[in-house]
């Protein structure tokens, strides 16, 4: 909702007092691990992957992710059902809730004690790197760990992650979750801001400050359950999120945020890195119905998403012959 791409280290360390305000949805992935005598199978809708070894995983189009988390944590010989209901690039983080949650299946199959949500968080981010050759965050996998409406604040030392006493209920009421159709990549966009701001952009730091600022006043407002003054944080934190870089904002996102804001909307941005993906919105719970519909005859999809509370489930079965 409002500060990501702070949360890359170190650019929330170079803007103190940065923090990502985020939410859970509940647009959940599923992940089904079973050890297997030989081989890697991942199987996901109508498609499959089986390869002999983590490393030909790794090299596979389909199964990069899981590859490198096979080999990071020397995953033995497995079958993964992987279920997403989140749309393909989407912007709503769910690669970053499959690789936790796989960290998650694989540690309850290993045994011993499970890694706390900040462990799992910055391995997750550390694989994610090393998978794209770039610089990652951790605020994507930390609503999926926790749920809710949480405040990831960025200190020296670490992450301070707070969950925000929101009526989680209401707030559903007045969000839409919408996917614009096109599919986004974010690793580019952040490296270029990235780049641009630890080489002293000016511009790019100011920007940054906005964003900052936005985000700090957000948590607040929320526990308040002023949802008309949340949009509007939202809407003033995509203004300057919008100029990070050329590709974040695109013609179809502006659209349909015009759409929303004639319709009644308070505020809205899009999720993620911008550059396609979903948008979401906060408006009066009397109006969401109408606004949902407008987003849908301008060619957006909505999505049946709404604010969750839980977080990740580890659910262990045994098989008996």
């Amino acid at each position: 909702m409002a500060g990501g791409t702070l949360d890359i280290w170190p650019l929330g360390l170079l803007h103190p007092g940065s923090r990502t305000v985020n939410l859970a949805i509940d647009l959940p992935v599923e992940v089904d691990l079973e050890l297997a005598n030989k081989g890697y199978r991942i199987r996901q809708g109508r498609s499959e992957i089986a390869v002999d070894s983590p490393r030909e995983l790794a090299e596979s189009e389909g199964g990069a992710l899981i590859g490198q988390i096979a080999l990071d944590i020397d995953l033995p010989p497995s079958t993964l059902r992987i279920k997403s209901t989140s749309p393909l690039g989407g912007g709503l983080g769910a690669s970053s809730a499959l690789a936790v949650a796989t960290l998650a299946a694989a540690e309850a199959i290993a045994g011993g004690t499970p890694s706390s949500a900040t462990q799992l968080a910055r391995r997750a981010r550390d694989i994610e790197a090393r998978l794209m050759n770039l610089p990652t965050g951790v605020q994507d996998h930390f609503p999926a760990l926790l749920g809710g409406a949480l405040e990831i604040e960025y200190r020296p030392g670490g992450e301070r992650v707070r969950s925000l006493e929101v009526d989680i209920e209401s707030l559903g009421d007045s969000m839409l979750v919408a996917y614009t159709g096109q599919s986004h990549f974010s690793a580019g966009n952040n490296w270029r801001i990235v780049r641009r701001r630890l080489e002293g952009d000016a511009e790019i730091i100011e920007l940054f400050d906005g964003i900052r600022d936005t985000a700090e006043e957000l948590p607040q407002v929320l526990e308040q359950g002023d949802w008309q003054s949340a949009g509007k944080l939202v809407a003033r934190e995509w203004s300057y999120r919008s100029q990070l870089a050329e590709g974040i904002s695109t013609p179809e996102i502006e659209a349909l945020l015009a759409t929303a804001g004639r319709e009644g909307a308070w505020g809205g941005k899009a999720c993620g890195a911008g550059g396609g993906g979903c948008i979401v919105l906060l408006c009066p719970a009397d109006r969401r119905r109408r606004i949902a519909e407008a987003l849908a005859a301008a060619g957006a999809r909505v999505l049946p998403a709404r604010p969750v509370a839980s977080g990740l489930e580890v659910v262990r079965s045994a098989i008996h012959s």
